[in-house]
């Protein structure tokens, strides 16, 4: 936790902002667009570092309920807790955190890793949880040898709410915060 950041800064601005989702968020909290991103490795949670950077966006991390171990992400054993869920489309794995400003944002990017081919499964439980009514959501993902595939598709025929949903591209997680803006002002989305 960032317990120990906290207690060495001086927190003069909003000393009620401890339990609001402001603490959760990379960024000042008032932001128009925010970043969401399932990172089981570390990979995907660096571009999604970035792609916050490169949008001056709020940032949060979807954390699981249960979270997975390195054993569960074994691909090359099918009984494995990724491989399961992977394999079941109704699979919906928990999320412990809940976004509650979610109705401030505007756009959504959506990052993930490519598991088996796909989104991972908590990534369908993330969007079938808030009502996108009117938001613009973009799906970014890293992987280490699959494209982005139909995961765009398929996000959007799951997604709540009569969302739009931009084309999403496959990124290096190293990938530098100007390539990240060229792609977001090429798809039309520009920092708020």
């Amino acid at each position: 936790g960032g317990s120990t950041q906290q207690a060495a800064s001086t927190n003069t601005s909003a000393p009620k902002t401890e339990s609001s989702a402001a603490t959760q968020l990379g960024h000042h909290g008032d932001s128009k667009t925010l970043v969401v991103y399932f990172s089981a490795t570390g990979h995907t949670q660096a571009l999604a570092e970035t792609a916050a950077k490169a949008l001056d966006a709020d940032l949060v991390a979807l954390t699981p309920a249960e979270p997975y171990t390195a054993h569960d992400l074994d691909y090359n054993d099918k009984t494995t807790r990724a491989t399961v869920e992977q394999n079941d489309a109704s699979t919906r794995p928990a999320i412990a955190n809940r976004i509650e400003n979610m109705a401030q944002y505007t756009t959504v990017v959506v990052a993930y890793p490519i598991w088996w081919g796909q989104e991972p499964r908590i990534i369908d439980t993330f969007v079938e949880s808030y009502d996108f009514s009117g938001k613009t959501l973009i799906p970014i993902c890293t992987s280490s040898g699959s494209d982005i595939g139909r995961s765009g598709e398929s996000l959007a025929a799951l997604t709540t709410g009569a969302a739009t949903w931009k084309e999403g591209k496959l990124f290096a997680p190293n990938a530098a915060a100007d390539e990240l803006a060229r792609y977001f002002k090429e798809i039309g989305v520009t920092a708020q």
